[in-house]
Parts: structure tokens; sequence; C-alpha cells
């Protein structure tokens, strides 16, 4: 284990991964023509607001040691990684997001663009397990990835109602 995140850094990551996800959804839900597509969109940026404010508030009641870094980072290298790490998986920039959703020909498209941006958040999680003690900090892991699992399950559901294949 290169570093050992605590519950502190992963509230931080996961709260700017889920403002990405509001984001996401919002655009998508108004780039989309389909009723039942759009509603979905509005119900998953709901979602995903609410379990960001969940996650504000938790964090707000960290004790101090809980929030503190693991680490001595005098180099800010912790930080660094975390970004790069997020970078690769999730949509950091609204130029990047609006690039993406320019490209939408269909519905089917922007349901599998869902599928990538909660897919990506779900191995974004899943590569921090490793560096995650255990504990509270691997609970609430294991939490947020449970969430990703549920939104790709309605979002393949919905991609087959609307007589797209998930592929």
């Amino acid at each position: 284990m290169i570093f050992c995140f605590n519950a502190g850094e992963l509230f931080q990551i996961a709260i700017e991964m889920k403002e990405n996800a509001v984001t996401f959804y919002e655009k998508a839900r108004d780039t989309v023509q389909d009723p039942e597509v759009a509603k979905l969109f509005s119900e998953l940026a709901k979602e995903e607001e609410d379990h960001k404010r969940k996650l504000r508030d938790m964090r707000a009641k960290f004790p101090p040691e809980v929030a503190t870094p693991n680490v001595k980072d005098t180099d800010n290298e912790l930080d660094s990684y975390l970004k790069a790490m997020a970078d690769d998986h999730v949509f950091r920039s609204c130029d990047s997001l609006n690039r993406q959703l320019g490209m939408l020909k269909t519905v089917g498209d922007a349901l599998r663009l869902a599928m990538r941006f909660e897919k990506d958040s779900l191995a974004f999680f899943f590569g921090l397990q490793d560096a995650t003690c255990e504990g509270k900090d691997r609970d609430l892991l294991n939490m947020l990835m449970k969430e990703d699992h549920r939104h790709i399950q309605q979002l393949s559901l919905q991609l087959r109602k609307s007589g797209f294949c998930t592929l």
C-alpha cells in the first residue's frame, strides 16, 4: 500500500465526484429528447445531489484525527495522486463534459455515456480499495460502489427498455 487514505480524503474525492455526476446528469437530461430517459437522468441527478449533501454532512462531523491526513505530504504528492486518479476516471471539466455531450446522436448514446460515467466512478473507487484503511473508511468506499452499481443497473434496464443494445 502506497497511501492509506483516510475518511476525510475519501469524502472529499467522493463529494467532487458527486458534483461531477450532478452536472453530468443535468446536462444529459437537457440533451435527450426521450421524456422517460430525461426523467431517469433527473432522478439520478437528484440522488447524486442527495448523496453529496449526506457526504458533506457526515464529513462535517468527523473528529480531527479522522480528517487529518495519515501521511506527511509536504510536497502535496497525495493531492496530486488523487487528482490524477480522478482525472483518469471521471469528467473533471465542463469542456470535457460538453464535448462528450455534443457528440451524442441518440438516446442510446446518452444512456451509454451515463453508464460509462458510472462505470468509471466505480472503477475509481475500486482502485482506491487497496489504498484504503480497513474499517469505516473501507465501509464508505463499499457504500459508494454499491450506489454506482445500482445506477449502472438502472441505466442498463433503461437501455433495454428503449430498444438499445447494452454493449
